[in-house]
């Protein structure tokens, strides 16, 4: 899978892409398909422009409406954390900038991604159709999933949850993982939950990451409706 990136400044942050993902290898990034995606998404095109000199710092940087594109290094590790083999069918709940989704894409799976914030659902539609990136986006609570497209081999998260919403858990397929990070609004806890039967679940925690909280009908308070 390649992305359409005929632009003109794409070549400037060649060097610093390169050298963002030799620091995540270092940093015990392992699986090769991640760091080969993230050495070909213009990153650049996800940021505000006003950061766009920070764009390949390994750092989470502000975008619209209040919200933030998450630090390289979380968006790897939680990529490698969801062990999907290539073809998988994986679902994002935060759109946000469109950056995680793009990996995702790049590394070969089939995305579906939801966004409860309209304006940046719309920008990050726009940017997908721009660089030819293929997955399936809407508007919408992220705290109940894609019902319709039901079972996932892999779910992320890429805000934060008070608690671990059922609805996710009961999407899953068997085998399939769930990344969350869980906590309060202040602090969080990666949780890693493998569905190993139904009903049934193995979890792991990672700790030390900050999000911004994950708003919804099974998250923090609702703050927007959906038609």
């Amino acid at each position: 899978m390649n992305l359409n990136l005929n632009y003109s400044d794409y070549n400037l942050f060649r060097e610093a892409r390169f050298q963002l993902v030799d620091q995540l290898r270092r940093r015990g990034i392992k699986d090769e398909r991640i760091l080969s995606a993230m050495n070909k998404i213009p990153r650049e095109l996800f940021v505000d422009p006003a950061f766009i000199n920070q764009a390949y710092e390994d750092i989470a940087l502000p975008i619209d409406c209040n919200q933030t594109i998450s630090q390289p290094y979380t968006v790897a590790f939680m990529t490698q954390c969801l062990n999907l083999k290539e073809s998988s069918k994986v679902l994002e709940i935060g759109t946000g900038s469109g950056y995680q989704a793009t990996v995702l894409y790049l590394m070969g799976m089939n995305v579906y991604t939801i966004e409860r914030i309209y304006e940046l659902y719309l920008k990050s539609k726009k940017l997908f159709e721009k660089l030819g990136v293929q997955v399936v986006s809407k508007w919408g609570d992220g705290t109940l999933g894609w019902k319709e497209y039901a079972p996932f081999d892999g779910i992320i998260v890429t805000a934060a949850a008070p608690r671990v919403p059922e609805p996710l858990l009961e999407q899953l397929s068997i085998g399939g993982r769930l990344v969350i990070p869980v906590g309060d609004r202040s602090y969080q806890a990666m949780f890693i939950i493998t569905k190993v039967g139904d009903n049934q679940f193995r979890q792991e925690e990672e700790h030390y990451f900050k999000f911004v909280p994950l708003i919804g009908e099974k998250g923090w308070n609702n703050e927007e409706k959906f038609s």
